[in-house]
């Protein structure tokens, strides 16, 4: 009777690598992805933050206006 032995060298299925140490480039890739991901997240909060303060929105707004409204006079060699 012949029996097959699930435990031989060669019988490790489609599982195989999954326990295996990942490739220099997979590592890389992982990194820049948790990078992009902080990054992300960091934007996120700050918009959140600035959100909460109404303050800080009339300030960006009026610093944001100034420049445009001395480009809106015109120089004066246009007049």
């Amino acid at each position: 009777m012949s029996e097959k032995i699930a435990d031989g060298p060669q019988d490790h299925g489609p599982h195989q690598h999954a326990h295996a140490a990942p490739t220099t480039q997979q590592m890389r890739t992982v990194g820049q992805r948790r990078r992009e991901s902080e990054e992300k997240l960091e934007q996120h909060l700050e918009e959140a933050r600035h959100k909460d303060d109404p303050h800080q929105d009339a300030v960006s707004e009026s610093e944001e206006a100034g420049p445009l409204d001395s480009e809106a006079e015109g120089s004066p060699e246009e007049k």
